[in-house]
């Protein structure tokens, strides 16, 4: 699994002109799942991120995690994650892993999420076109990919 995390002073995702989550200051987590992917992936990630050190102290400094400050969490699916560019100028989403897999990879890895922050997370949609609206915090983005782990 790789994710895309974005620290934000808010978050929305519309599906065809209908508001369907938001968020206020948090993270917005794109994640997108590939056939090699397990639920361990998605259990690991959700630690890391619901643990992440990207907010700010009292010193101003990033040294307090979503759970430690009480910031929201959204979830999006983005199967472009595992695009590879290598050949040709057209991406390639070979990697990208088929619905039946991915779906309850992205449900359970939201309902990991949900279970260590100890509250709702807000989430897109999997498998349909979504308006993803953000205000990037900082910014601040970060990359983390499940298979750099070990």
């Amino acid at each position: 699994m790789r994710v895309l995390v974005q620290r934000v002073k808010e978050a929305s995702v519309t599906i065809n002109g209908e508001a369907c989550s938001a968020i206020g200051p948090g993270l917005l987590v794109f994640v997108g799942i590939e056939e090699a992917d397990n639920a361990g992936d998605g259990d690991w990630l959700a630690a890391k991120i619901i643990n992440l050190r990207v907010f700010d102290d009292s010193k101003g400094v990033m040294n307090l995690s979503a759970v430690e400050t009480g910031k929201e969490i959204m979830i999006v699916s983005q199967f472009t994650l595992h695009a590879s560019t290598k050949k040709g100028n057209r991406p390639s989403y070979i990697r990208a892993a088929r619905p039946e897999h991915a779906i309850p990879l992205y449900e359970a890895f939201v309902a990991q999420s949900e279970e260590l922050l100890g509250r709702r997370v807000s989430a897109g949609v999997f498998g349909v076109m979504m308006d993803v609206h953000l205000i990037n915090d900082g910014p601040v983005t970060i990359l983390i990919d499940s298979r750099d782990r070990q």
